[in-house]
């Protein structure tokens, strides 16, 4: 018998593959929302609804020489833990006490979005350059751990 994937394994292998939806010109980015092993929903980094993606109509930030980690609202995008978040609440489903994977670590923004929707746990694959982020979920009591899809194995970072 095959061996299975950790349920860690399992939702990030999702958040990577809700990754390969995104429409950013820079990094793309997936994320998954899940209470007691079930999915409430998924994110990807892109427009919103009914507006041009940047592959159509190129990246502001690029034009602008924006530094990565550096003024988020220069953006035609929401990011994916946004986009998970938003989901979850048109679908009707507490994001109370969820945990989020998610292929990279989230921003200051995403932060406040998580710690508002009172996500306890993250995991991320890979690190952002946002201390702030880190701060910021670190005094409201959030977990983050990196988890590495090469190993399996996690490490607290927070």
């Amino acid at each position: 018998m095959d061996k299975r994937p950790s349920w860690q394994q399992y939702f990030m292998q999702m958040a990577i593959l809700a990754s390969t939806r995104s429409t950013c010109l820079r990094r793309q980015v997936g994320a998954v929302l899940v209470k007691d092993n079930q999915v409430l929903s998924t994110g990807y980094n892109g427009s919103p609804k009914g507006v041009r993606h940047c592959s159509e109509v190129g990246c502001m930030r690029e034009e602008l020489n924006v530094p990565s980690g550096q003024m988020h609202e220069l953006c035609r995008g929401l990011h994916a833990e946004q986009n998970a978040i938003i989901q979850a609440g048109l679908n009707g489903s507490s994001t109370r006490s969820a945990t989020l994977y998610c292929t990279h670590q989230p921003c200051s923004i995403c932060a406040k979005m998580i710690i508002n929707a009172e996500i306890r746990t993250v995991y991320i694959a890979d690190k952002y350059p946002d201390e702030l982020a880190e701060q910021l979920l670190a005094e409201a009591g959030v977990e983050m751990f990196h988890y590495d899809m090469a190993t399996g194995k996690m490490k607290k970072l927070i």
